[in-house]
């Protein structure tokens, strides 16, 4: 069996189309299109709005495809956690939103599957890096404040 060809595309979340990337790079493979469109626009749903990473692999010989759906940025499901189009562009200075813990922690086991941190605590405290950089506000909080309170054993409840 023939190796597959992979295509690989940023995606926005379940509105894939059969233009570029997806279509000129899919035509010559001699698969039906539409049908992979629609596959990938059913598993990017939940991302709506969102680039997506996408692989899809094609195998030659059998016209047989299956695609592999990435995950976000971190910045971007922070933005759709709070509700903002894009950060404050002044890190540290201007704040553009506000989300809770759970929200953080959400986002962080996400993530969580594909990185190769050991604990939630350390995938949290990276994303709460991320907060400050899109000027996101944490409980209230700065993410300096929050991240003390993460060292001090304040949210182990919640990051088990």
């Amino acid at each position: 069996m023939a190796e597959p060809q992979k295509v690989s595309a940023l995606v926005t979340g379940g509105s894939a189309s059969a233009g570029p990337p997806l279509g000129p790079a899919l035509g010559p493979l001699g698969v039906n299109i539409m049908e992979i469109i629609s596959a990938i626009n059913q598993k990017t749903k939940d991302f709506e709005g969102m680039k997506v990473p996408v692989i899809v692999s094609v195998y030659p010989d059998t016209k047989k495809w299956s695609i592999e759906i990435g995950i976000p940025s971190a910045a971007s499901l922070l933005l759709k956690e709070a509700g903002i189009q894009k950060g404050s562009g002044a890190s540290g200075t201007t704040w553009v939103g506000d989300i809770t813990i759970d929200s953080v922690i959400k986002v962080a086991n996400t993530k969580l599957e594909k990185s190769y941190a050991s604990s939630l605590k350390s995938v949290v405290k990276t994303i709460i890096g991320t907060c400050l950089s899109l000027g996101i506000k944490i409980e209230g909080k700065t993410p300096k404040e929050i991240t003390a309170e993460i060292n001090e054993g304040k949210w182990d409840g919640k990051l088990k």
